[in-house]
């Protein structure tokens, strides 16, 4: 089961980056939450619609790191996201702590919500002051 979440994980990533928004619909339950960096949330349309508009544009996503708990019919994976992008032509780059939930009412697996929170930064590294 593990590997199949980690596979359904890959999925994501891909289809996020090709805007593939048959392939979403698929993974994503119908009542999915997505909650960005910055707090906002977006229901599975609303996620759905950034690659319909072409406001959303992925160059790449790295999902890894991933340690996924499975519970009967729900599991939760954690792990870290890398990616390069744009939003409506503004970079969105960045190293992102993901959380994605999984449920299972059937057969495949389904997305229930993704949570993203920004990483810092490292600090530049600056010269030592002279007193």
């Amino acid at each position: 089961m593990q590997n199949e979440l980690q596979q359904l994980g890959q999925e994501w990533a891909a289809a996020e980056v090709r805007g593939d928004v048959s392939a979403l619909a698929t993974m994503l339950a119908d009542d999915f939450v997505g909650v960005g960096p910055l707090g906002f949330t977006l229901t599975r349309e609303q996620w759905l619609d950034r690659h319909r508009s072409g406001d959303l544009v992925y160059e790449e996503i790295i999902w890894e790191d991933v340690d996924i708990r499975v519970h009967d019919c729900a599991a939760i994976a954690i792990g870290l996201q890398t990616q390069r992008a744009r939003y409506r032509g503004h970079p969105v780059d960045g190293r992102l702590r993901a959380s994605q939930i999984y449920i299972r009412a059937g057969d495949p697996w389904q997305i229930e919500g993704v949570q993203l929170s920004s990483l810092p930064q490292a600090p530049e590294t600056a010269p030592p002051s002279s007193v």
